[in-house]
């Protein structure tokens, strides 16, 4: 029997959290030049990598695969919160961070098909 969530602070907060994080990394990608559908796509990514690798980490085997993808998921969505806090000029993404973003999408498919179809 599942029990009901309980709306309390913490879950209040963990979730203005996620969604200012979604949004930080929809507006990097969006500068980065990747326009409408996309640049929605990559919080999910890079949200879905980090619950995939979380699952991984609670499911009680090895724990190498999920701390390795949760980093890789965690400095994506860190790097684009910093990023967007003003220390990037978003109308001048430089190449090297546009590279980086136009790469994600092989990246996070790559983990997520190891976690998924990795031994636990």
């Amino acid at each position: 029997m599942r029990l009901p969530v309980r709306l309390d602070a913490v879950l209040v907060q963990a979730l203005i959290a996620a969604a200012l994080s979604f949004a930080h990394l929809h507006d990097l990608a969006a500068a980065a030049g990747q326009d409408g559908w996309k640049a929605w796509a990559y919080p999910v990514s890079v949200d879905l990598l980090l619950v995939a690798a979380w699952r991984r980490l609670r499911s009680g085997g090895s724990k190498a695969a999920g701390w390795c993808w949760f980093l890789v998921a965690l400095i994506a969505s860190l790097g684009a919160n910093i990023a967007t806090a003003g220390l990037l000029d978003l109308d001048d993404v430089p190449a090297w961070l546009r590279i980086l973003v136009a790469g994600w999408p092989a990246v996070a498919f790559l983990g997520g098909t190891l976690l998924a179809h990795g031994s636990t």
